[in-house]
């Protein structure tokens, strides 16, 4: 990802968009070889996660490669959504996050709310990252990515249909 042209992550709200307010973070763009491994490792993982999520899963998005660097953050969102300029977001199913990294960096939590929406925070499933670690929840459950207090958080997300 060091090597990758970055720009500024979209978001999906009444259209795609750039809002800072909402998420603060880069897309970048990888070289085609390490994007080919990637996309099959996650391939090959699809029956194991379509049996531990309980659901039959088709495609895929296609993966994301995501640094958020201090200060960087997604407030509390869902991936699945319907909006005409992004179609394939109303066919997600299980978002997918893989950990690039956890050690030279603070902050940076997942956090995955219980749905329906509980009154305290402290029902929420707080995930530290872990290099390797792969989390797989459904699509349309909310979350959010913790401000990034020092150093670079780096993912890979993708979207199972």
């Amino acid at each position: 990802m060091d090597r990758g042209a970055g720009e500024p992550a979209e978001i999906l709200l009444d259209g795609v968009a750039l809002d800072a307010a909402v998420r603060r973070a880069s897309s970048i763009e990888v070289d085609p070889v390490t994007l080919a491994v990637v996309e099959e490792r996650l391939d090959a993982a699809r029956g194991s996660l379509s049996a531990r999520c309980g659901v039959a899963l088709s495609g895929r998005e296609g993966a994301g490669f995501i640094r958020y660097s201090e200060g960087g953050f997604y407030g509390p969102h869902r991936d699945r959504g319907d909006d005409p300029q992004w179609p394939a977001a109303a066919r997600r199913r299980i978002a997918v996050v893989v950990f690039l990294n956890s050690g030279g960096f603070r902050g940076g939590e997942l956090v995955i709310y219980p749905e329906p929406p509980a009154e305290h925070v402290r029902d929420a499933l707080e995930i530290p990252p872990r290099e390797g670690l792969l989390v797989a929840f459904d699509a349309a459950r909310l979350h959010e990515v913790r401000p990034v207090a020092g150093g670079i958080r780096d993912v890979i997300v993708d979207w199972f249909y």
